[in-house]
């Protein structure tokens, strides 16, 4: 037997953002390996499934990425739905093409099935827009991670070009993030701003400029965060935009 994997996202973090067709397949899973920052919730809708912790946590212990590959090979030949339930979309920043290269290589069906990825969350939150007529017609999804075996990353250049970038995994190398971009000609006063556990009830936000953004990167905590960078934050300056209307502090954040 042969199974099918889908590979699905399972949104930014609050459980209510799940799609239906995500939520449909996960209810006929047999097997789910997720990653590590998926909700209870969410995982409470596979409710028959075998549940298989395969997250990545950056400075923590990871599952390595060929063990996740050939598990869902495996999987696939004993169970007839396997999923791999990955945060956000799992086609942005989500190792994707790895798996599905080693499912096409062993002739596994698979399904793909996107996910709200957390730029979109974190706009949300923010009660901004990344797009703005006059203002920002680009948009940019980047980030400066990259493994150390791999080629020199362009990222620094595409957030420069673009009207609005938005950065995944890029907080803990917030000083390094704010001289790449300075060095190339971005003012110290573009305004920025970080979003943590985005779409969450712990989110927490903070507004700033370029040069403040390790100030800002510092008052994380350990969830997943976001940098949002462009012309359509100017408002935050002056604590126009509703998402930080309140100072963004954790007391304030668990009133939210």
């Amino acid at each position: 037997m042969t199974g099918t994997v889908y590979l699905v996202g399972a949104g930014p973090g609050a459980p209510d953002l799940l799609t239906l067709r995500a939520a449909r397949v996960l209810g006929q899973a047999d097997i789910v390996f997720h990653d590590a920052l998926v909700h209870e919730e969410t995982l409470a809708l596979a409710a028959r499934a075998q549940k298989v912790l395969v997250g990545k946590r950056c400075g923590l212990y990871s599952t390595a990425q060929r063990f996740i590959n050939k598990r869902l090979v495996d999987a696939a030949r004993s169970y007839k739905v396997v999923v791999r339930l990955k945060g956000g979309d799992p086609m942005l920043f989500g190792r994707a093409h790895e798996e599905l290269a080693c499912l096409l290589a062993n002739r596994i069906p698979f399904e793909i099935v996107p996910g709200v990825t957390a730029a979109l969350a974190a706009s949300a939150d923010l009660g901004l827009s990344l797009t703005r007529r006059g203002i920002a017609r680009s948009v940019v999804f980047a980030t400066p991670r990259a493994a150390e075996d791999a080629a020199p990353s362009g990222w620094a250049s595409a957030v420069a070009a673009a009207d609005t970038a938005v950065l995944y995994m890029a907080v803990r190398d917030s000083e390094q993030v704010m001289q790449e971009l300075l060095r190339r000609g971005l003012s110290p006063r573009k305004p920025v701003a970080i979003v943590e556990n985005a779409s969450s009830r712990e989110r927490k936000l903070w507004a700033g400029t370029l040069a403040e953004l390790p100030e800002l990167a510092a008052r994380c905590g350990s969830g997943p965060a976001l940098v949002v960078i462009g012309e359509v934050l100017a408002a935050a300056r002056e604590g126009l935009l509703p998402g930080l209307a309140e100072p963004a502090t954790p007391q304030a954040a668990r009133r939210r």
